[in-house]
């Protein structure tokens, strides 16, 4: 039910429909002829014609934005619908480079590291549906079915295997469940602080992430009305988001945990690069909603062994740490130490198989 009503929403045009709804309304009780009739048809008239005026500047917007910024890279079939691929550099000795942001993010906010690695190797970005250049796709968006999408969307777009793909964040958990089910097509696997799920489901109770999921939702509602702050945006990218988001609750979890979690040994011997933060840099949120120091000091704990946990998933890991000083956002905090440590894969790889 839930994912039904995104899929409506992520419709840009759904504003133009409501807002004739409910001026027709309206005027169907100013035709009553009652006081109180006139004056709530009244108020309904004039809602009506705001959120009409706000939904055709949305519908405006989007179209400008559309024409302004053209997609940079190639627009791939992808299940009946378009997925976007950016792809730089020469596939000089492979393997080739492949980014996923975290959240639900598109691939243009690793823009400055596929840059650094385009330089001298072939470097690939990919829009997952309802994000960047992307179409919204099918609902439910989820990690399973993002990883079956991405490696449709590389040999749609003629990219060869072997990849490194690098992920960070919930992009890590993607890519950690691309190597699962394809590791013939995987040379390596770099997870910038992945998501663990053993956080999702153990974790100490909190309300963020439906928190961030209801803001994506009033986001899309918003933008659909124009009501929004900053450039246009697409309704349905705030509606994918709430979509993946989905799995990131105890019960979301429990939905999909066969097919998304990623278990110990299930990458076998592949060459993986775990690279986090050694404290917790950016989560004093987490534990200031300690009760006390004694359990602070094993939120902490929890939550920095849980950032561990990939290392089990092959025998061939190897821990990396970030930069003094940096947190969980060390992609965009420190692009020039992440580049090296993905460039030092690229190059060990190419050694061991020119």
């Amino acid at each position: 039910m839930a994912n039904s009503l995104l899929a409506v929403l992520s419709r840009d045009w759904l504003g133009v429909p409501v807002a004739v709804l409910v001026t027709v309304v309206g005027g169907g009780l100013v035709g009553v002829g009652a006081a109180w009739a006139v004056a709530l048809g009244g108020l309904l008239m004039a809602v009506g014609v705001l959120l009409g005026a706000g939904a055709v500047r949305h519908l405006v917007q989007v179209a400008r934005e559309g024409r302004e910024n053209p997609p940079p890279g190639r627009l791939v079939d992808v299940g009946g619908h378009r997925m976007h691929v950016l792809a730089e550099g020469e596939a000089v000795g492979g393997p080739t480079v492949v980014w996923m942001p975290g959240g639900h993010a598109p691939g243009q906010d690793l823009r400055e590291l596929h840059a650094m690695l385009a330089a001298w190797t072939r470097s690939v970005l990919v829009d997952r549906f309802g994000s960047g250049w992307s179409d919204v796709g099918p609902f439910p968006r989820t990690t399973a079915g993002e990883a079956e999408e991405l490696l449709a969307a590389l040999e749609g777009a003629g990219e060869r295997g072997p990849f490194v793909f690098v992920g960070h964040s919930f992009g890590g958990l993607l890519v950690a469940n691309v190597a699962r089910r394809r590791p013939d097509l995987v040379a390596g696997l770099v997870l910038l602080d992945p998501t663990p799920l053993e956080v999702i489901a153990f974790a100490p109770i909190g309300r963020q992430l439906a928190g961030m999921r209801r803001g994506f939702v009033l986001m899309s509602v918003r933008q659909l009305f124009g009501a929004h702050r900053g450039p246009g945006g697409r309704a349905g990218q705030g509606c994918a988001a709430a979509s993946a988001f989905a799995e990131l609750s105890p019960s979301g979890l429990a939905a999909v945990g066969w097919e998304t979690v990623v278990y110990d040994g299930d990458l076998g011997d592949l060459p993986l690069v775990l690279v986090i933060p050694r404290d917790l840099i950016g989560g004093e949120a987490v534990l200031a909603g300690a009760r006390d120091p004694v359990e602070a000091e094993r939120i902490s704990r929890f939550y920095l062994r849980s950032r561990l946990r990939y290392l089990a998933a092959s025998t061939a890991s190897r821990l990396v740490h970030t930069p003094e000083g940096t947190g969980h956002d060390f992609p965009h905090e420190a692009p020039g130490f992440v580049a090296g440590v993905v460039g030092d894969l690229v190059r060990e790889l190419r050694a061991v198989s020119p």
